[in-house]
């Protein structure tokens, strides 16, 4: 239930901030009061579009709030949660701001949100019929979804199956598509990818060689050189005449005969004899280095090749061998990915068939399923209809085969006889503007009568009724706002009669600027409204006395 709306700077409205009650709220006001401002508002804060335009002139942005009590309605509150918002205490605060530039700003429980969400939340919180849907009823593709959203859980159950079924079949047959238009691309990337994984396997690749094999080519290339020093290092440490060992040796025994005399000349001893040893050692592998130096004449040769190769494969698949050997890897995956496509289109092929027979039985339930509903559906839209002055009108729903499509393969349309023994036509052949508003009002009235209805908002339903209609239609609204609050813009004083609430719309200047205003009527203010509604701008006390005894009536 919609408990209050606070509007600032939206068009012609500076401020307004109005409490709604349950039931049959009436909102009235003479033509260009700004009735229709109101029900704008109410649009935008249900996720309707917004431009600059709507912004008050001078002001920086339009905002319009919109306060709910959904305690009541676990399916709004499970949404609401489910989008990650919140509802303290049952109540829950929808926002739309415009501002002057243009941009639009939505919240909901006064957190950001996307305005596709405030749209979902909006849907399921409030109902609104404005001339245009009202019109919407004359377009053929809307029928299909009114006929099921009053079908019932069984129908709409079906329905989504035949929804997913429909899904899978596209999305098998696009795979299939792409399987047979891809198959000359296929093979030339299968051809491609197992010349890569090859040229990469026959190259026997191992982590880090590289960079040992370019130590070496650094080696190989300054053998000479390498050679001349290591033999003159060689001279040094063990050459004929005052070498290194020759003289650490000499040293050696001078200390060792020393040491005799004097202890402490013994640890200078050893360490000149450890010494001694460790040239000793590296004289030795100096010499193995030189051996190994000329070992194998050509490994120069080798060792270049090996590293163009290597280079050449880098710069095809990566710029390391690691990433060469996951190029050739991830190579091995798409091949064999690619190799496996005739069993996949098997296998889609088979998906495919299953889900075509699936799909087939499932419309045919549904097909079934709508044709039993639709019975129902036009006996109590009949009804409905009678009690709102169309006694002799008949409602008729037809169900004609189609192009199937995620919905079924049916096609769902509304005919209407206003007279016996004419035939059925469809509305938009024979129905007034009047006429459309209460088939319109007749079947919302049917859905009432089997689901729980959000609060609902009806904008110019008494477009071309008047008279005994119009009277019909109120005590309609009233009926139906027993099980739901109903929200009523209307002109009509048949209506605004049976009102469980009653709010006056007047525009007045206030400062050198246009505004508007909105208040509840008390009784007596009520009296003045109605009479100004009945009698026009020359209002009589006959005529108030007429408003008192109508009311009084309407009470009784």
């Amino acid at each position: 239930m919609l408990r209050s709306l606070t509007i600032r700077d939206l068009a012609i409205i500076d401020e307004l901030d109005v409490q709604f009650g349950p039931g049959l709220n009436v909102l009235t006001g003479e033509t260009g009061a700004g009735k229709s401002i109101i029900a704008g508002a109410l649009t935008l804060v249900l996720g309707g579009r917004a431009g600059a335009d709507a912004v008050r002139s001078g002001c920086a942005r339009a905002t319009v709030d919109a306060l709910f009590d959904v305690g009541a309605s676990p399916e709004a509150m499970a949404l609401v949660e489910g989008l990650g918002y919140d509802a303290p205490d049952g109540e829950l605060l929808l926002t739309r701001e415009i501002q002057d530039t243009g941009k639009s700003v939505a919240r909901i429980g006064g957190r950001p949100a996307t305005i596709g969400n405030l749209r979902e939340v909006g849907d399921r919180l409030m109902d609104l019929h404005g001339q245009h849907e009202h019109q919407s009823l004359l377009s053929v593709r809307h029928h299909l979804d009114v006929l099921d959203a009053w079908g019932g859980t069984e129908l709409a159950g079906t329905r989504d199956s035949v929804a997913e079924l429909w899904g899978r079949m596209r999305d098998a047959e696009r795979r299939l598509a792409g399987i047979a238009t891809d198959e000359r691309e296929r093979l030339r990337l299968a051809d491609l990818y197992r010349y890569q994984i090859q040229d990469i396997a026959d190259a026997k690749l191992e982590p880090g060689e590289d960079g040992a094999l370019s130590d070496e080519l650094l080696r190989l290339r300054n053998t000479e050189r390498l050679r001349q020093a290591v033999h003159t290092a060689l001279q040094s440490l063990h050459g004929s005449g005052a070498s290194a060992l020759g003289l650490l040796a000499s040293a050696g025994r001078d200390l060792d005969g020393a040491s005799a005399v004097d202890p402490a000349l013994q640890a200078s001893a050893e360490t000149v004899n450890a010494a001694r040893f460790e040239i000793e050692e590296a004289a030795r592998g100096l010499t193995r280095y030189l051996d190994e130096l000329d070992a194998d004449p050509h490994r120069l040769d080798a060792v270049q090749d090996r590293l163009d190769r290597i280079s050449d494969l880098k710069r095809k698949y990566g710029p390391t061998i690691e990433e060469v050997l996951e190029f050739g890897r991830q190579a091995a995956q798409s091949l064999a990915a690619m190799e496996s496509s005739d069993a996949d289109a098997a296998a889609l092929q088979a998906e495919l068939d299953s889900c075509r027979g699936r799909f087939d039985a499932q419309c045919s339930a549904l097909t079934d399923l709508r044709r039993a509903v639709a019975q129902r559906f036009a006996r109590l839209v009949g009804h409905e209809l009678g009690e709102l002055a169309m006694q002799r009108a008949g409602f008729q729903v037809s169900i004609e085969p189609a192009e199937p499509g995620p919905s079924g393969r049916d096609a769902v349309e509304f005919l209407l006889c206003t007279n016996p023994g004419e035939a059925f036509r469809p509305l938009a052949r024979i129905a007034s503007g009047g006429e459309i508003s209460r088939v319109m009002l007749a079947i919302k009235s049917a859905a009432a009568a089997t689901t729980p209805l959000p609060t609902m908002v009806f904008d110019e339903i008494d477009v071309g009724i008047g008279g005994r209609t119009a009277d019909v239609v109120g005590h309609k609204l009233r009926h139906l706002a027993r099980s739901a609050q109903v929200i009523c813009i209307t002109h009509l004083p048949q209506i605004a009669m049976v009102a469980d609430s009653q709010y006056a719309i007047t525009k007045s200047e206030a400062s050198g600027r246009t505004v508007v205003r909105m208040s509840r009527l008390e009784p007596e203010d009520r009296v003045e409204e109605l009479s100004r509604m009945i009698a026009g701008t020359e209002i009589t006390d006959a005529a108030r006395e007429h408003v008192r005894e109508l009311l009084a009536r309407d009470r009784a």
